[in-house]
């Protein structure tokens, strides 16, 4: 059995509060061509909880990299030195191409060369997604612009909202996706590096005659509901961390490569969802978990993640958390 345990709380009071931000969520991360981490964060508030003055959403907060393992210590915000700024152009509620935006939240973010790239779910409320698009970032973080790729939020009739995504040594990216409803299983394409911003170029991996391939209409390689996702390689392997809504549970597959048969894959839980009366987190129990974001300088043995709580009933906590596994036993 795996057992994973907290390392600290990375957002709400005593930790970025310097920066505006009391109650937040996400916090997908990766290290920026220059070493800093990058963590990008959803729906973020000025004071503690859900709701209230400050909303914006996706924020960044950079780490320092010495820190990933320890439990991260941030040094700055996007936009500000005193406050984290919303990072992409737009007001909560505004009609966008004749759509009411509430909000847009990060799915991922990917370091291409010197250049960084976010993926966006614009979304009228949890779980509508009218469109996603990928927008990206040429100083470390710090700014962000639209590439101009956009995809419908019914594209591959809705398995392409959450993504995730992680580069090959084969000069492609692999990318897997979900929706946001939390009751689909997941779906793969790949991408030249050079090309990952143009929808034209990605090909989708699906069975078909017999046999899978690339270039074939999509199929579920995966069967389940699924939430945020989270691929990272780590030490030779293909590691894909996942919230199991169906299960209640973050779990992380180590995989060959990304078109391994996930039947034939290790599988672990991280953490288990469970009640408030019954929560543990020396022990990986956490109540209303969702998220599960590997951390940039993880190994095997101490395996780092950023997992969100939000307690629904009181809107309090909601806030991102770290926590750490081993999953060679």
């Amino acid at each position: 059995m795996t057992v994973t345990s907290k390392i600290k709380n990375l957002t709400g009071p005593g930790h970025t509060d310097r920066f505006g931000i009391g109650g937040t969520d996400l916090g997908v991360t990766v290290a920026a061509p220059a070493g800093r981490l990058v963590s990008v964060f959803g729906d973020t508030f000025d004071k503690p909880g859900v709701g209230g003055p400050g909303w914006r959403s996706p924020v960044v907060l950079f780490g320092d990299p010495a820190s990933a393992r320890s439990g991260i210590v941030w040094t700055a915000a996007a936009g500000s030195t005193d406050y984290a700024q919303q990072v992409l152009a737009y007001e909560h509620g505004s009609v966008i191409n004749g759509y009411t935006v509430t909000t847009i939240l990060p799915t991922d973010i990917i370091t291409i060369g010197e250049e960084m790239y976010l993926h966006v779910m614009v979304c009228e409320g949890l779980g509508n997604v009218h469109w996603t698009e990928l927008h990206h970032s040429s100083d470390n973080g710090q700014t962000w612009r639209p590439t101009g790729a956009t995809w419908p939020g019914d594209d591959h009739d809705g398995l392409f909202q959450i993504m995730t995504c992680e580069r090959g040594e084969d000069g492609y990216v692999y990318v897997f996706s979900t929706g946001f409803q939390r009751d689909k299983g997941l779906m793969l394409q790949r991408v030249p590096a050079e090309q990952f911003a143009e929808p034209a170029a990605w090909q989708t991996w699906g069975y078909r005659d017999g046999a899978w391939a690339w270039g074939n209409p999509p199929s579920v390689v995966l069967a389940g509901k699924f939430g945020e996702l989270c691929l990272r390689r780590i030490e030779g392997r293909w590691l894909l961390a996942l919230f199991d809504a169906g299960n209640y549970r973050i779990d992380v597959f180590s995989l060959d490569s990304p078109t391994a048969n996930f039947s034939d894959a290790q599988r672990q839980t991280l953490i288990h969802g469970t009640s408030w009366d019954d929560e543990d987190h020396t022990q990986g129990r956490v109540a209303q978990p969702y998220g599960g974001y590997l951390v940039p300088g993880s190994t095997l043995q101490d395996l780092h993640l950023i997992v969100s709580q939000w307690n629904t009933t009181t809107n309090w906590p909601y806030r991102a958390m770290q926590f750490h596994a081993n999953i060679t036993t």
